[in-house]
């Protein structure tokens, strides 16, 4: 689902939302039951693709914590409705590329330490992110906007030889830094906006937001550290 650059969104006074974000937010760019209804058709998708094959998955934190979850969510729920059993697990590792809303040079990989395991398996990497599917499909992130994080970390996946690597998020940005990469699933594709909710978040704050929002000049400044 693409997200055109003149899309204004919908109004706040439309939905529900945590009382102290007043005043922090521009609009609703993607309102959660579009995200749910969407994520269950991205798990349909995946369910297609994977054949007998099990699934692990690599949940990139922290941001992608609540697309991995739901993902997942649905993934068992069409598998306990089918004739076929997919078996999952769930590891995790954290990612920080950004410092307010600028994104950092040098990208810190925190955690998923015994990466070896992943050997010899498919993954599926997840990422909200901009969250592995064994065979190995590895959710990994929650935004993919230039490709440069997600392939600093694949490449510290790929050196301990998986059996193949697949790669979800539920956001896609256009940039003006396109690098060519684009994940083999994901939920939309929307302008080169700083976004917050669905766990996604600006210094630690929106996690608990359920809508995807456009933070205003005014959140930023009140929550910058």
């Amino acid at each position: 689902i693409q997200i055109s650059d003149n899309w204004p969104g919908y109004s706040l006074d439309l939905f529900t939302y945590p009382q102290h974000y007043y005043g922090d937010l521009e609009y609703v760019l993607i309102p959660h039951g579009i995200i749910v209804d969407r994520t269950e058709r991205l798990a349909k998708d995946i369910m297609q693709d994977i054949g007998d094959n099990d699934i692990v998955v690599l949940c990139v934190l922290k941001g992608g914590y609540k697309f991995c979850a739901d993902l997942v969510e649905h993934i068992k729920n069409l598998s306990r409705n089918s004739e076929r059993f997919i078996s999952m697990k769930v590891d995790f590792v954290r990612l920080k590329s950004y410092h307010n809303d600028q994104s950092m040079q040098d990208m810190q990989i925190i955690g998923g330490d015994d990466l070896s395991k992943l050997t010899g398996k498919v993954y599926f990497l997840v990422s909200f992110p901009w969250f592995l599917l064994i065979l190995s499909f590895v959710f990994c992130k929650d935004i993919v906007g230039t490709g440069r994080t997600m392939k600093v970390l694949l490449n510290n996946i790929e050196k301990c030889k998986p059996k193949m690597i697949k790669v979800a998020s539920l956001l896609v940005k256009r940039t003006s830094r396109p690098d060519g990469y684009r994940p083999d699933y994901y939920g939309f594709e929307i302008p080169d906006l700083f976004v917050v909710g669905y766990a996604l978040d600006y210094n630690e704050h929106f996690r608990d937001l359920n809508h995807i929002c456009v933070i205003n000049d005014h959140g930023k400044a009140k929550y910058r550290v």
